[in-house]
């Protein structure tokens, strides 16, 4: 599966070491999402649907900093409905990342640092601040968020290189007011 996709071999390798095979929601998923599809992916908890939806963003990262050519922006923002969430997936985000770095210094690769970020009401001026200086290459925030960013010229310009959308538990906004509020952020976007 990973040689279809044209994986980077620190992300083949960091996969089979942490997991037997993909689950059928991975398998199924990432076709699709290579293909710069729309995607959606309904799967039960556990079935690896966070790891569905970032594994070729982080390829992607990966791909860019052998060539030597990953710069300081966005390249995925991911919205999560709720704020421990957001934070949850910033922890998730980070052990693999940090792990396939590992994985490429093993194969005799360096790797720069891939960063997350989280962006919600929490956020300190400061750590704002330090986003607009140098921009995370996965911003993780919420739809509330997302929205006083792309109200920002400054934050909007930041935005403006994001090639992946992940919406996770689109669910849970989809029936309210808060999704609309949502999909008009998601047009701006």
């Amino acid at each position: 599966m990973f040689e279809a996709l044209g994986t980077t071999l620190p992300v083949r390798t960091w996969f089979e070491r942490r997991f037997r095979a993909p689950t059928p929601a991975q398998a199924a998923g990432w076709p699709a999402i290579a293909s710069g599809s729309d995607v959606l992916i309904a799967a039960p908890t556990g079935s690896g649907k966070t790891l569905t939806a970032f594994l070729l963003v982080i390829d992607r990262l990966v791909r860019r900093a052998l060539e030597g050519a990953l710069e300081d922006r966005i390249e995925a923002i991911y919205v999560s409905p709720l704020r421990a969430l957001s934070h949850d997936i910033q922890r998730n985000l980070e052990a693999p990342l940090a792990e396939i770095r590992e994985v490429a210094r093993e194969l005799g690769l360096e790797l720069p640092p891939l960063r997350a970020a989280v962006r919600t009401g929490d956020t300190s001026p400061a750590e704002r601040q330090g986003m607009l200086r140098r921009a995370p290459h996965i911003l993780v925030t919420t739809p509330e968020s997302l929205y006083v960013m792309l109200t920002a010229e400054r934050s909007r310009k930041l935005l403006a290189s994001g090639r992946t959308v992940i919406v996770d538990e689109i669910h849970a906004l989809a029936r309210d007011k808060r999704g609309s509020h949502l999909a008009l952020s998601l047009a701006r976007l």
